[in-house]
């Protein structure tokens, strides 16, 4: 049985024992289970899952895409996560080709007239081109979070990433999240509190409206719900 197999049977085995797991049951299940060859995925919102991540592994390799396209304010909470977590090791995970290399091969504002093609090279294959070096990510996908993660698992198999990956707060409600974060002090990126509620590339994100979906202000008007990390 080759080692994919091999994690691939771990990880619908543990779907199965860990399907009510607290996030940090999952978290240590984790750390006993992969070691150092796991990490943690941030866009750099707030630092929950980072924050329960070292309280299990105090130096977790933490992910963060650097699109070139991120608010200040996203850049400044990644800084500010490596000064309250000295011990975490961020990952920057960059594109084969800078904003300006892109903007001459593919013409300027790539991210309006083709966002999928414009994901696909600053976020899904460098995410991919990251994760092949582990066997297992954590990612903070939320059931709340949109219709589209409705029923994800705490921990599954990532076929379109060849690994195992596990979503510790994903039964979290609104209420839970926002309680964690008041109650322990976690760092939130500021532009939350003016209204986005879900951050990604600054050009492609907004202010959501009151009463809707926080993945409504993503790509607002484009059809579009997800990047392609997550389906």
């Amino acid at each position: 049985m080759t080692a994919t197999a091999d994690y691939k049977t771990l990880a619908e085995r543990a779907s199965k024992e860990l399907a009510e797991a607290t996030a940090t049951e999952a978290l240590r299940w984790t750390a006993e289970t992969f070691g150092d060859d796991f990490i943690v995925a941030s866009n750099m919102q707030d630092a929950v899952l980072i924050d329960l991540a070292t309280q299990v592994k105090p130096d977790v390799d933490v992910l963060f895409l650097q699109t070139g396209y991120h608010f200040p304010e996203t850049i400044g909470t990644r800084d500010a996560v490596q000064a309250v977590y000295p011990g975490v090791r961020i990952v920057n995970a960059e594109a084969a080709q800078s904003v300006a290399e892109q903007d001459a091969e593919y013409g300027p504002k790539l991210h309006e007239r083709d966002p999928n093609l414009c994901c696909r090279l600053r976020k899904v294959v460098p995410l991919r081109n990251t994760l092949a070096k582990y066997s297992a990510w954590v990612t903070g996908v939320r059931r709340v979070d949109a219709p589209t993660r409705a029923n994800t698992p705490i921990v599954t198999w990532d076929d379109r990433n060849g690994l195992v990956k596990i979503n510790p707060i994903a039964p979290w409600s609104d209420d839970e999240f926002n309680g964690y974060i008041s109650e322990h002090g976690i760092l939130e990126n500021p532009l939350v509190s003016i209204g986005y509620l879900s951050i990604g590339c600054a050009p492609c994100t907004a202010k959501v409206a009151p009463g809707q979906d926080a993945r409504s202000g993503r790509w607002a008007g484009q059809g579009k719900t997800e990047c392609g990390l997550h389906g």
